[in-house]
């Protein structure tokens, strides 16, 4: 019944616009002779006036329609005149022969941008079981604040425009490792953060202060904020591709800021997410499904235009929470707990709410273990535990290795870059070097390593330091030394040996017979430069104000590292043997330069930080100016 009206409208259409009135039908022949006029019946009469009533419709209609398009393509061809585009300008000129599919086809386009971001929401069993690993099923209200009010922002200080801020207590490891990998980006990679192909090279903030002797420590001043915005974005995609073996990365965001944010200035965006977030809470699992999602990238490009696009989400009180989300869901939610020693307990740790050495492991080496040490350690009965399996681009160093609580091994004391998280018992911060070459050994340095190493590698006790009479045989033919049979049987006496003593009398060993004897004092020693960050800037009320009492620090130290006497040794005055006259070795080869080097006693000056970094430089001397840095 449908076609046949549309059929009728269609044909009554055609009439109407006829300058002829049609020829009507006959029912014979015509005599042509006799011309008399046909009286049309009352019925054929009124189906006559229907159709033209409804070919009046419809001509009205189109006139309408057409109005409608011009109107149409007339403003598109405006647009496309200021922005220089001749495509629509060639269809505005016909505009007859456009047809109602074209515009159909402009309209959908928006969708099919939402589709290509939208993400996927979580299923409520791993919402569940996400929310559970982080923060397991008795976690209170305090932590979760903590972990919904931290973004990933930049300093506002000039001095400190390169650092992260934090805020709140808790998720200052996932800010210190991805800070880590921001300096990698600023210092040693700046071409890579050019928008456009410079046409001339662009010098690394390394080696522009090393070129000019730059002792200011205001290093980062000329930094901009595009640049810096580069280098977060590069940092945290190349993270979360590690965490998915560099074969994939999952993006979690916020599904109630859908287009929200597009087309944008940066400060507006920040407002806009800030008022979204407004009255947010995540208390549980349900909470985490209702609001997140997630998008997973197989190209790096396509996860760096990703997370450009919703890098205001990141800046948000939810960034570092949504980060550490990402990254655990790039490695997948069964691989993480396969990682962990223990995968009953949260990765958020009570009652404080600290990142676990869990989550700094995962967003430093893409593995969640527990271990600092490297590779892994067999606990008898076909049980192991894992450390560090791979080399890392920044390292880790900690507090409580100088407290004989763990060892750190050399993955993460000799990373590729010079950048090392610091742990501390309560807080993550940040060292580094800008030149790569503080990690050059001389030769005294790479024979203390690679005996160290075959040590370590029959170290069964995570890092106490002390190995079976059994390994100790193997490190003296994996490290080529050849001990007297009383100095062995000696070591060997309490059925352990302990590297301490196998180190003293390693220093004591002629160098042809593999050990670090060195009489003549030719080795000298390394002196360089570090740099340490803390991001945490806090305030405290007093005298009726918020004052602030600590802002983001970054103290420049100068480090000094003999061969291989302690600074307790520098303040003695103890000289090289045979130079006290100033007459140098027995071989007349010392100068008076190398007694100098070694019996003027320095300055030392002490902080928690130096005992960190002498688990990497064991005789390390610091100096500073100003208050003592601080890691906590």
């Amino acid at each position: 019944m449908e076609d046949h009206a549309e059929d009728d409208l269609q044909k009554a259409l055609r009439m109407s616009m006829q300058y002829e009135p049609p020829e009507p039908k006959r029912s014979k022949a015509r005599d042509d002779s006799v011309e008399t006029p046909m009286e049309e019946s009352p019925e054929v009469k009124n189906r006559r006036l229907q159709r033209e009533l409804m070919a009046a419709a419809a001509e009205k209609r189109m006139i309408a329609a057409s109005a409608a398009v011009a109107t149409t393509v007339t403003s598109t061809s405006s647009t496309s005149s200021t922005s220089g585009t001749g495509a629509v300008k060639n269809v505005s000129s016909s505009s007859s022969s456009l047809d109602v599919s074209s515009l159909k086809v402009d309209k959908c386009v928006p969708v099919v941008e939402e589709e290509k971001d939208s993400g996927e929401e979580l299923s409520p069993e791993h919402a569940h079981q996400l929310f559970s690993m982080v923060f397991g099923n008795e976690v209170s209200k305090g932590i979760l604040a903590q972990w919904s009010n931290q973004g990933i922002r930049f300093s506002p200080d000039k001095e400190t425009s390169m650092g992260l801020v934090q805020h709140e207590g808790g998720p200052c490891g996932v800010l210190a490792a991805i800070q880590a990998f921001v300096l990698k980006y600023l210092l040693f990679f700046p071409q890579e953060l050019a928008k456009d192909v410079p046409k001339t090279p662009i010098i690394a903030v390394s080696k522009r202060v090393q070129e000019t002797r730059n002792s200011e420590i205001n290093i980062f001043g000329s930094l901009t904020d595009e640049t810096k915005s580069r280098a977060l974005v590069r940092s945290m995609a190349e993270i979360l591709f590690l965490c998915g073996n560099n074969n994939s990365a999952t993006i979690a965001s916020l599904r109630i800021l859908d287009h929200k944010i597009e087309g944008k200035d940066e400060s507006s965006k920040d407002e806009i997410v800030a008022r979204s977030l407004d009255g947010l809470s995540i208390e549980s699992g349900d909470d985490l499904q209702k609001v997140l999602k997630v998008s997973t990238f197989t190209s790096l490009a396509s996860a760096m235009q990703r997370l450009e696009e919703v890098i205001p989400i990141f800046r948000s009180r939810m960034g570092a929470l949504l980060f550490l989300l990402s990254a655990l869901l790039s490695r997948g939610l069964e691989t993480v707990q396969a990682d962990r020693d223990d995968p009953t307990q949260p990765l958020v740790t009570a009652p404080f709410g600290h990142a676990s050495q869990e989550i700094v492991n995962l967003l430093l080496s893409g593995m969640a273990v527990a271990n600092v040490f490297d590779g892994k350690m067999d606990l008898g009965g076909g049980m192991f535990v894992k450390g560090i399996l791979t080399p890392v681009e920044v390292g880790f160093l900690t507090l409580l290795e100088s407290l004989n609580f763990c060892k750190v091994g050399q993955s993460l004391k000799s990373p590729k870059w010079p950048i090392w998280v610091i742990g501390s018992e309560s807080h993550y911060t940040v060292l580094f070097a800008l030149d790569p070459r503080v990690q050059d050994e001389n030769e005294f340095e790479g024979r203390e390593t690679t005996i160290r190493r075959a040590f370590d590698a029959q170290d069964q006790s995570g890092g106490g330091g002390f190995i079976s009479v059994e390994g100790f045989h193997q490190v003296l033919k994996d490290a080529n030394v050849n001990l007297p049979v009383d100095k062995v049987n000696n070591l060997c006496s309490s059925g352990f040996i302990v590297w301490s003593e196998f180190w003293q009398v390693l220093l004591d060993l002629d160098k042809g017979l593999g050990g670090l004897k060195d009489s003549t004092g030719l080795m000298g020693k390394k002196v360089f430069d570090l740099y340490h960050f803390n991001g945490i800037a806090k305030s405290v009320l007093g005298g009726g104000e918020t004052m602030p009492v600590q802002r983001p620090r970054l103290t420049k130290l100068s480090v000094s590292v003999p061969p291989r006497w302690t600074p307790e040794e520098f303040m003695a005055n103890v000289s090289l043997p045979g130079s006290s006259s100033g007459s140098g070795g027995g071989d007349g080869s010392g100068s008076k330069d190398e007694v100098v080097e070694v019996s003027k006693p320095e300055r030392v000056q002490h902080a928690p930080l130096v005992d960190c970094i002498r688990t990497r430089w064991a005789r390390a001397v610091c100096n500073w100016e100003g208050d003592p840095p601080s890691i906590v």
